[in-house]
C-alpha cells in the first residue's frame, strides 16, 4: 500500500496508508469506515435489484433541477462547476442517477412499514408549540406562577425578566418540537393540555420549568414530515445490515 499515491499536496505525494494513517492520528477513521460500509450496504442491495430501472425522462429533470437550484444554467458555468468538482459530465450523471436509484431504493424498502410506523409512534410525532420559564429555585417558580395565574402578569413579561433559558429574549417561545422529542417529565406534564394551558412547576435537570402550551399540531403522514418518517426507517435498515459484519483493514503498522 504504500507504494499507491492517494493524492499529491505541492507535488508531494501522499500514499494511501499515509492518507490512512491521517485519519487515524485525526480520530476519524472508524467515520471513514463507517460511511464506506455504508455506502458498500447501499451498493450491494442496489445490484441485487432489478425493480429500481430509471426513466431517463427522469433523469435529465433531475439534472435540470440540479442546475437550476445552483444557479449553473449557462452551459459556461456548469462546465466551470465540472472542473472545480473534477467531475466529467458522465460523472455528475452517475451521481444523479445513484442519487435517484438511493431514493427509490427508500421508498420501496419504507413502503410496507411506514403506516404501521406511523400509527405506533403518531403520539410521539405530534407537534406541539411550547413557551417556557426557567428558573434555578422551586419557590421562585411557585411565585411566579402564582403572579402569573392569581395576578395576571403576561407570561411573556415574566419570561423576559425571569427566565434563564436563551428563549426569553424571544418572551420564552421554543418554537415546534415533535412530543418525542421532548423531556419524560415535560412530555407527561403535558398529556392532556389545552392551548393556553400554563403547567409547572416541573423538576428537571436541577432547574424549575413553567410551561405554556401555545398550538398543537396534529402529525400527518405527508411532505417532509413522511420523508422524516422514511429516513429513520431506512436508518433503522442500514443499522441492521451493519450487524455483525467482519471488518479486515490491510495498512501494516510498520
Amino acid at each position: 500500500m504504500d507504494s499507491q499515491t492517494f493524492l499529491t499536496i505541492d507535488n508531494e505525494a501522499i500514499s494511501l496508508r499515509q492518507a490512512f494513517e491521517y485519519l487515524r492520528t485525526s480520530g476519524e477513521l472508524p467515520q471513514f469506515i463507517q460511511a464506506i460500509l455504508r455506502q458498500h450496504i447501499i451498493e450491494t442491495e442496489l445490484r441485487s435489484r432489478s425493480d429500481l430501472e430509471i426513466d431517463p425522462s427522469l433523469i435529465e429533470q433531475a439534472i435540470i433541477n440540479f442546475r437550476l437550484q445552483n444557479r449553473l444554467a449557462e452551459p459556461q458555468q456548469f462546465e466551470q462547476w465540472l472542473a472545480t468538482q473534477r467531475l466529467s459530465y458522465m460523472q455528475f450523471r452517475n451521481q444523479i442517477v445513484k442519487g435517484l436509484q438511493i431514493a427509490q431504493l427508500k421508498n420501496v424498502l419504507t413502503a410496507p412499514k411506514i403506516e404501521e410506523y406511523f400509527t405506533q409512534k403518531k403520539s410521539l410525532l405530534t407537534r406541539v408549540v411550547l413557551s417556557r420559564i426557567v428558573v434555578a429555585e422551586q419557590e421562585l417558580a411557585e411565585e411566579l406562577m402564582r403572579q402569573i395565574l392569581d395576578d395576571g402578569r403576561p407570561f411573556e413579561k415574566v419570561a423576559r425578566e425571569h427566565s434563564l433559558a436563551n428563549e426569553r429574549v424571544f418572551n420564552g417561545m421554543i418554537g415546534i418540537l415533535t412530543v418525542g422529542e421532548l423531556p419524560e417529565p415535560i412530555r407527561e406534564a403535558i398529556i392532556g393540555a389545552q392551548p393556553g394551558d400554563i403547567i409547572g412547576p416541573i423538576a428537571f435537570e436541577g432547574r424549575y420549568h413553567l410551561l405554556r402550551v401555545e398550538e398543537w399540531q396534529p402529525a400527518s403522514l405527508e411532505g417532509a414530515f413522511k420523508a422524516q418518517i422514511q429516513d429513520k426507517i431506512f436508518e433503522e435498515w442500514l443499522q441492521e445490515k451493519l450487524q455483525n459484519k467482519q471488518i479486515k483493514l490491510y495498512i501494516n503498522d510498520n
